[in-house]
């Protein structure tokens, strides 16, 4: 259960809540387009895989396909639908402006509204999830935990570290040709801390509840502390010219 856990822990991350923000704040609205098409495959990756290794189901046709039926994971499709063929579908005029009539952050803000609040919602109640396992046992215990800070230290700095070796190996070998904005998206969304539905899932399943809500916490004051070094280190990349 532990190795799984961490498994899980250490591949996903909060992209949404803490990489987006810090990508949109340092690499402007590229970044943001290239994370938003990085979590669509991260949601899909989050709601089977990582809802198979978290609550033990077997993979077969009938979990795979109710997987892939999960609602997030139709709504992220459906989402990028609209995003991609907006201007095919039917048009409305707002402010004398077109839009496609299912872009609702325009066209129906009265219902857009609401759903944005209940999105912001998610973080928040996981987190009061994650305090209330930490209630039990006091923060010294808590920062002595010897599997949370070497999981803190493979999720921050191991494992963005490895993307970028990876991403420069298939970059020079023109494999898979990547721009500056690309990996810097990659490692930071890779650099953030435990995912806040994967922290969810350990609870909900009672797997490594505890050590799962240490490695939260731990995870996000190390973030927060390797963030800006992750930043520089990608300033030094991009003087190298090394990628385009």
């Amino acid at each position: 259960d532990k190795k799984a856990v961490l498994e899980v822990l250490t591949i996903f991350g909060s992209t949404t809540f803490f990489g987006i923000p810090i990508i949109a704040a340092v690499y402007g609205e590229l970044g943001v387009m290239y994370a938003s098409i990085f979590n669509i495959a991260y949601r899909v990756f989050l709601y089977s895989y990582g809802y198979i290794k978290m609550s033990g189901v077997k993979v077969d046709k009938k979990n795979v396909a109710q997987m892939f039926l999960n609602p997030i994971v139709l709504a992220t499709f459906l989402g990028m639908f609209i995003w991609v063929f907006q201007n095919s579908l039917p048009q409305i005029t707002v402010a004398g402006k077109e839009y496609a009539f299912l872009r609702i952050d325009k066209t129906a803000f009265w219902l857009f509204r609401p759903m944005t609040y209940l999105a912001a919602l998610c973080s928040p109640l996981a987190w009061i999830s994650i305090g209330a396992k930490l209630a039990d046992i006091s923060l010294k215990e808590a920062f002595s935990s010897k599997d949370s800070w070497i999981y803190s230290f493979i999720k921050v700095l191991g494992v963005p570290a490895i993307n970028i070796v990876a991403l420069y190996i298939l970059n020079v070998t023109n494999i898979l040709p990547i721009s500056f904005v690309g990996l810097a998206t990659v490692v930071i969304m890779m650099a953030t801390p435990t995912a806040t539905v994967a922290a969810a899932y350990a609870i909900k399943f009672d797997k490594e509840s505890l050590m799962t809500s240490n490695c939260s916490l731990l995870s996000t004051v190390f973030s927060v502390v390797c963030m800006p070094l992750w930043i520089v280190i990608l300033e030094v990349i991009k003087s190298l010219e090394i990628f385009g």
